[in-house]
């Protein structure tokens, strides 16, 4: 494993917001995260950290990243479909690149998301109607005793936007994907085009803030509570998608605090609805 020490959480967050970590650890087996578990009281596990909001004060935290764990195999090959299996550190967007050269089908709506496969494990990630977990067959997580184990989806508590994984802070190491043929390019990019078009891409974000109520779309009640370009301090309400707080020029943790709680309180008094993070906030 690799460590850091002092670590400079800022360059490791997609909101370019952080602190000062005690130390960042890059795994690079998976048999280590037993001796991290055991020799560590206070351990966070970032992903590619595109959805996690980062105090900007001293972080009693040691962070543990497995963007190093990145392997892809194909484990068994039928006629109809195939079982893969990825590492949590892979990028989805290479995941999606591998789906387009094998010719696999499934998760084409979800192109795109800046995230870790891990990172969408944990939470269940999706988008468009697709969620990760419609092509898991079985996650492979170490438990708070650093045991690890391969547990079947069907044994697995998983909702939108949460899992028992997140809930009981395992540690995603890999998932195993069933995947069937047929890779629907003009879907995929077509996913790819409308993040560019409707989301800040180019400003610092951590995407979608809230979790979009039932019936309901989060960024719609932002938008209907008039509640575009707010801003505190550094931090603003998209114009161009009003779910993304965006960095508009050194916010702090607390700006991004200001204006998130601001849009909570706003939308109930106006629409009796409450609002609810997607994002993990990390204090």
């Amino acid at each position: 494993m690799e460590v850091i020490k002092n670590a400079q959480m800022k360059e490791y967050s997609n909101m370019k917001v952080g602190g000062i970590a005690k130390e960042l650890i890059f795994v690079e087996e998976k048999n280590e995260l037993k001796e991290i578990i055991d020799t560590r009281k206070n351990i966070f596990i970032l992903g590619n950290g595109t959805n996690t909001l980062i105090y900007d004060g001293n972080l009693d935290i040691s962070f543990v990243s497995l963007k190093k764990l990145q392997k892809i195999s194909v484990e068994e090959k039928n006629k109809n479909f195939d079982l893969v299996r990825v590492e949590s550190g892979l990028d989805l967007d290479d995941l999606i690149k591998f789906m387009e050269e094998n010719n696999y089908t499934g998760l084409e709506n979800i192109t795109g998301i800046p995230g870790s496969v891990g990172g969408l494990v944990n939470m269940n990630g999706g988008a468009y109607g697709t969620e990760i977990f419609d092509c898991i067959e079985e996650v492979e997580v170490c438990k708070n005793d650093g045991k690890i184990e391969k547990i079947k989806t069907k044994d697995l508590h998983f909702k939108y936007r949460t899992t028992e994984i997140k809930e009981n802070k395992w540690i995603v190491i890999s998932a195993l994907f069933k995947f069937k043929f047929g890779f629907d390019h003009a879907a995929s990019e077509d996913k790819r085009e409308q993040r560019k078009v409707k989301h800040p891409l180019d400003l610092p974000n951590l995407g979608s803030t809230f979790k979009n109520p039932k019936g309901k779309f989060a960024a719609r009640l932002i938008s209907d509570a008039g509640l575009k370009g707010y801003q505190v301090g550094g931090a603003r309400i998209s114009e161009k998608h009003p779910n993304f707080v965006t960095n508009v020029g050194n916010a702090t943790f607390n700006d991004v605090i200001s204006v998130i709680e601001h849009v909570k309180e706003v939308v109930f008094e106006k629409f009796n609805i409450e609002l609810n993070t997607e994002i993990i906030i990390l204090k």
